[in-house]
């Protein structure tokens, strides 16, 4: 959905065949603050190399507070828009930037969501989205915090392109990125929260493997680009593993970080190859819309 009112002077829609995004994959502190200052700091970095659509992890603002039960952590969340969406929009402003935030939305009391914020180059809220799949799995307790979401999947325009978040978990449904892509999402962004613990360190690289390559697979099956931002550090038990990437529409691996630090990754996408990708596998075409009616069923009688 695009908010923005071009009768009172908003700048026009801007086509960028070559457009460049750019991934922040970031350690966290346990001050929320500080954190807020050095990722505006790395933002403004990413600008001044050329980004145009600018991504943040999953939950930037925070260390993972989903590694046990604690409703001090409730004292995070704050309403959207509020304080850093604000700050957020004044600098996307200023650098003619879309930024996609990741936040820990209040929306009443006792009703949280795990929300992706998505700000236009005129610092104007483009849309939100939130999280549609919650897990709970051990130190990744998340239902206790966030309810599902009501929004449903989006695509949302933005000055430079049309681009579909999701959020961590919901990478791994197939369902999310196609209803997104069916709506004209040229990018798909994934802010991320992911990693390994000590008791699966045996397991961290498959793991891994998966978590790439399932995204990988979205970009093939939809013709679009995906660009996953994953932290990094050790927090408690679980060390994130960062890897940050983009995948082109064939799949192609265009660009990955590393595993421990921080990194500001910039990639160039052309927008052209999506029609050039569909063309030459016309997924989309082929697709038996009159035989997937069992898909909104939970289970199939064997």
């Amino acid at each position: 959905m695009d908010h923005r009112d071009f009768s009172r002077g908003a700048d026009p829609l801007i086509l960028m065949p070559k457009l460049k995004i750019g991934l922040i994959q970031t350690l966290a502190v346990k001050n929320p603050a500080d954190n807020l200052k050095r990722t505006l700091e790395l933002v403004r970095k990413a600008a001044a190399r050329g980004a145009k659509m600018i991504c943040l992890q999953e939950l930037f603002l925070s260390r993972y507070f989903c590694q046990n039960h604690d409703t001090k952590n409730f004292d995070l969340a704050e309403p959207v828009p509020g304080p850093t969406t604000k700050r957020l929009s004044d600098l996307a402003r200023q650098k003619k930037i879309v930024l996609v935030a990741s936040l820990f939305e209040k929306r009443a009391e006792g009703v949280y969501h795990n929300t992706a914020v998505v700000i236009d180059a005129d610092g104007k809220l483009a849309g939100k989205y939130r999280k549609m799949h919650i897990p709970e799995d051990p130190y990744f307790y998340e239902k206790f915090y966030f309810t599902p979401g009501d929004l449903g999947f989006q695509a949302h325009q933005t000055r430079y392109g049309k681009i579909g978040v999701l959020v961590c978990w919901d990478q791994w449904f197939p369902e999310a990125a196609r209803l997104t892509a069916l709506q004209g999402a040229q990018i798909l962004f994934y802010p991320t929260a992911i990693g390994w613990q000590e008791a699966d360190r045996k397991l961290a690289k498959a793991q891994m493997t998966g978590w790439e390559t399932v995204q990988r697979g979205h970009a093939v099956a939809n013709g679009v680009f995906v660009a996953a931002v994953n932290r990094v550090g050790k927090e408690g038990p679980v060390t994130f593993w960062g890897n940050s990437f983009v995948s082109d529409p064939f799949g192609g691996l265009m660009a990955k970080a590393g595993g421990k630090n921080e990194e500001i990754l910039i990639v160039e996408c052309d927008l052209g190859q999506i029609k050039e990708t569909r063309q030459g596998w016309p997924f989309l075409r082929d697709r038996r819309i009159d035989a997937y009616a069992d898909l909104t069923k939970r289970h199939l009688p064997s």
